[in-house]
């Protein structure tokens, strides 16, 4: 055994120093790239058939949102006040540790009031007023359910298609799927923002990263502070003419680094450099909004000029697919109220509530609402019982998977509609169960594509962001 194993390093050396590199390269190429050189998709020409969407801004409200304060309206528990949630409707074995050693599991019912909103009548806390003069471009879904009880594999799963690291997001589906209308722009860029009531849960890059697929699919990210993209500003004494010529430099000691190896990553690179170049012209033009009409800051609120702040993103989405980007995704932390709840979303609603209604009418008057879907929601729902304390102005809520809400809108769903139901305890979904699987499936055939036919084979298997799962949920169609 070992002088067969000998006998082939002794053969590719030979070779390789014979002048016979590509023997060579293969067995580096293996090294470096696994089994990625095989990956393809198994269907080529996408979309696969005339899409209702062309682009999507996700807002993604991170650390759960409590749906029974926000969009799942239950008056009857104010009778139930205080009383202890039936073991039958929530059993101990699915509470998380945080709070199952507490004495009582007390009902709170949301403190907040409630009014029908639009033709429709659609139920919605009252501190979501600007929200709720758009509620007929609202598709809400309210019997949205997830796998994972704690933040970070359920994030993960919200935005891969799987609890387990590594898989690519969403965004990056669609980016190496459909890729971009703007050479200059990414195909899905990321931003984040901190809500006024707490820090909120950490964000990782992997959220918006590309797993297995080329790296090049992956979000890039815009930064809150000094410039938006890493080195996208020269060094100080290089003109942009010495920057061009650095760049076709390293473009060909890294195409004959590729020649050598053949992996992939490598012209991934150099696409990179490319795109960084272009964006040093297109992101201070992205944002400057100096061509942007009073009226149109107006509708985002006052945090529309404060870089880092939801209002600010929420104006810089609607640029960026305006220059055609595919995919935006902005993450707003610190809806995870354990304790002290309606004193910190009504302040989430106060940093959110304008601006999103705001974009949603902005994009409606510049002609895009319709070719463009808005997603908004978070990872999980929140517990109805409270955690710690409870008074008749103060309570927690726990992580809770079992139902929670989000709304959709623009891009091809029917506007004015309430989906599903839950239980009267906001605790079980009762009618028209939708899983994280089924929104993807249904977000993507929006998008032109067909979830079961938008694969990627990698190590040997095909990969798809659905996994086996998920169905398109058509009654939120139009």
């Amino acid at each position: 055994m070992n002088r067969n194993r000998n006998s082939r390093r002794a053969f590719i050396q030979n070779a390789t120093a014979a002048g016979m590199p590509f023997l060579g390269s293969v067995g580096l190429s293996s090294l470096l790239q696994g089994s990625a050189s095989a990956a393809q998709t198994s269907e080529k020409s996408l979309p696969h058939y005339a899409p209702k969407a062309k682009r999507v801004i996700y807002l993604f409200q991170s650390g759960g949102p409590a749906q029974m304060d926000l969009f799942d309206y239950k008056p009857n528990l104010k009778e139930q006040f205080g009383k202890e949630v039936p073991r039958s409707v929530y059993p101990d074995d699915r509470k998380t540790t945080m709070s199952s050693a507490q004495a009582s599991f007390p009902v709170a019912p949301s403190t907040f009031k409630f009014k029908r909103a639009g033709q429709a009548g659609t139920w919605m806390t009252e501190s979501l007023p600007h929200l709720a003069n758009v509620a007929d471009d609202l598709c809400v879904i309210r019997s949205m359910h997830t796998d994972a009880i704690n933040h970070d594999p359920a994030i993960t799963f919200q935005q891969t298609g799987s609890q387990i690291p590594g898989r690519p997001s969403i965004g990056s589906w669609l980016s190496y799927g459909l890729g971009s209308e703007n050479e200059n722009l990414p195909a899905f860029v990321a931003m984040s923002s901190k809500g006024s009531a707490k820090q909120g849960q950490p964000l990782y890059d992997r959220l918006w990263g590309s797993g297995f697929l080329p790296t090049r699919f992956q979000g890039v990210k815009f930064r809150n502070q000094g410039d938006p993209v890493l080195d996208i500003s020269d060094p100080s004494g290089v003109s942009r003419s010495t920057r061009r010529t650095m760049l076709d430099s390293l473009a060909q000691l890294n195409q004959q680094k590729y020649e050598a190896v053949g992996d992939p990553e490598i012209q991934t690179r150099i696409a990179q450099y490319e795109l960084a170049y272009r964006m040093q012209m297109s992101v201070p033009d992205l944002l400057d909004f100096s061509d942007e009409p009073q009226h149109v800051l107006d509708q985002y609120g006052d945090d529309v000029s404060k870089p880092g702040k939801y209002a600010f993103n929420c104006l810089i989405a609607r640029r960026l697919v305006e220059r055609g980007v595919r995919f935006v995704q902005l993450f707003h932390q610190g809806w995870d109220q354990h304790v002290n709840l309606p004193n910190q979303i009504a302040k989430q609603c106060q940093d959110t509530d304008q601006a999103t209604a705001g974009l949603i009418n902005d994009l409606r008057q510049r002609g895009m609402l319709d070719d463009t879907l808005i997603i908004w929601g978070g990872e999980f729902g929140r517990t109805i019982y409270s955690q710690g304390k409870l008074t008749d102005k103060v309570y927690g809520r726990d992580h809770h998977p079992g139902c929670f809400t989000m709304w959709m809108a623009g891009g091809g769903v029917h506007g004015g509609t309430d989906y599903g139901q839950t239980d009267d305890y906001s605790v079980n979904v009762a009618e028209n169960p939708v899983s994280v699987h089924d929104l993807h499936a249904t977000v993507m055939h929006l998008l032109g594509v067909d979830h079961e036919r938008f694969i990627y084979k990698y190590q040997g298997r095909d990969f798809r962001l659905t996994d086996v799962h998920g169905q398109v949920v058509k009654p939120l169609l139009t």
